[in-house]
């Protein structure tokens, strides 16, 4: 007869827990017949001796099956998919991707999740549009998607329970870091989805959760492993995450920056993680052959206009106004009409001349969310009218004096404490010295 103290036990003294030892253990989590500190006793034994890759795939699978699993028509079959990202700065690639994937025949239903510490969460830059509800009964859920082929929702409470009460327990025990857990965590709510291909934007760098390249290839590699056990063709991006993507920090300065990219009019790097990452997902669904083409057809989605119009139709079925998206997506748009304002900005301005070789991400993140843009605690409210604008891009020559950053604020205001890291935040060097990044993608596990 199995028992909790046993399982506990097992683990700690490094050995691998069995299918049923596993499932054993999730179901007393989701069935409250477990105490709390046993579950954090078993997160700590896990994080400190780890998983092999058979407990991470069964893990990964129980967590999946802990709930409700999505179904979909059958003449959708291999067109859904999704993505995730590890979290970044400025990380507003969703709001472009889904409607251009959409826009491209393909299925995406995005369950995104919120903002915690210094990244920014999908489902908070969509609530700073007025109306946008991101809460849609899975009848309504599939409808829109039927219609439109994309829809942008929060998880619902259904899926995957074991996982809401795991990540929560995570949180205040130490073991966010343990990659067994990340794995099971993501992994399981994206089987949950019944997805045919994910492709995994797997961050490294100051500013993300993965420091380094080589701590980004051991958890994307688990999560591939753990996504095409469970049947769903998944492939990952190492993308770069110290500087900024592109130049707007905040929610619903992500949301103007999101529709000026619909519109044709993005920065370069958000349109090579955008084109790059639903290129691989026009691959894996056989859409194209090849990832340049898959890239070129992204590509025209947004600057020909399909994307924008799927954007805005998707706006209009979760709640916005006609009118509103309608205003929004204009060519000439007045987006502080709609999108509120902060009460206050503020310019810094370069101390010396120079090239920009760097702007730390991390360190204007890190001031935002003291200024209200982000939350420390799950269900924290936030202010979606702070926010930075980078009013210079890597490369750039600049003389003394010249404004470089705009800060949006409210209550409280800038800290001279606060300032001073912003300034330390831009790096500038000599005329012959070049920025620390190019492109983005660094690396991929290629789709299968």
């Amino acid at each position: 007869m199995l028992s909790i103290p046993d399982l506990i036990k097992k683990k700690r003294d490094g050995n691998a827990l069995s299918d049923d030892d596993i499932q054993f253990f999730l179901q007393a989590v989701v069935e409250n017949n477990i105490q709390e500190a046993q579950t954090g006793a078993m997160l700590m034994a896990i994080f400190m001796k780890g998983m092999v890759a058979t407990e991470t795939m069964a893990l990964t699978k129980a967590m999946k099956l802990s709930g409700e699993v999505l179904s979909w028509p059958e003449e959708w079959a291999g067109l859904v998919v999704d993505k995730h990202s590890t979290g970044g700065v400025g990380d507003k690639v969703s709001l472009v991707l889904a409607p251009a994937l959409a826009a491209c025949g393909l299925k995406v239903p995005m369950i995104s999740g919120r903002g915690l510490g210094h990244t920014g969460g999908t489902l908070d830059k969509l609530e700073s549009i007025p109306g946008f509800n991101v809460r849609q009964p899975l009848p309504k859920l599939q409808s829109i998607l039927a219609e439109l082929g994309c829809v942008m929702v929060g998880q619902t409470d259904s899926l995957v329970p074991a996982d809401r009460i795991l990540y929560a327990l995570r949180d205040v025990t130490g073991t966010v870091e343990s990659l067994p857990l990340i794995t099971g965590s993501i992994i399981s709510k994206k089987a949950a989805e019944s997805l045919n291909s994910l492709v995994l934007d797997v961050k490294f760098g100051r500013a993300a959760f993965c420091k380094d390249l080589a701590s980004a290839k051991a958890l994307g590699e688990s999560m591939v492993a753990a996504g095409n056990n469970l049947g769903m063709k998944t492939s990952a991006v190492f993308t770069h995450m110290s500087n900024p993507i592109g130049r707007c920090i905040g929610n619903s300065l992500e949301v103007i920056e999101s529709l000026e990219t619909l519109k044709g009019k993005g920065p370069s790097d958000l349109m090579e993680l955008v084109s790059t990452l639903g290129g691989v997902l026009l691959v894996m669904t056989g859409k194209v052959s090849s990832l340049s083409e898959g890239g070129r057809l992204i590509t025209e989605s947004v600057t020909g206009g399909a994307a924008l119009a799927k954007f805005q139709a998707m706006m209009v079925a979760q709640g916005v106004s006609n009118e509103n998206a309608q205003s929004l997506c204009s060519a000439q748009a007045d987006y502080h009409r709609i999108l509120r304002r902060a009460d206050h900005q503020t310019e810094l301005r370069t101390h010396t001349q120079g090239v920009v070789i760097e702007i730390d991400g991390l360190v204007l993140a890190e001031v935002l969310h003291q200024l209200g843009a982000g939350r420390t605690n799950a269900g924290d409210p936030i202010n979606h009218s702070v926010g930075a604008e980078l009013l210079v891009s890597l490369g750039d020559s600049v003389n003394k004096g010249r404004p470089w950053l705009r800060i949006h604020f409210e209550s409280p205001a800038l800290t001279p404490d606060q300032t001073s890291r912003l300034e330390g935040a831009l790096t500038l060097g000599g005329s012959g010295d070049k920025p620390l990044r190019g492109s983005l993608i660094e690396d991929m596990i290629p789709p299968m």
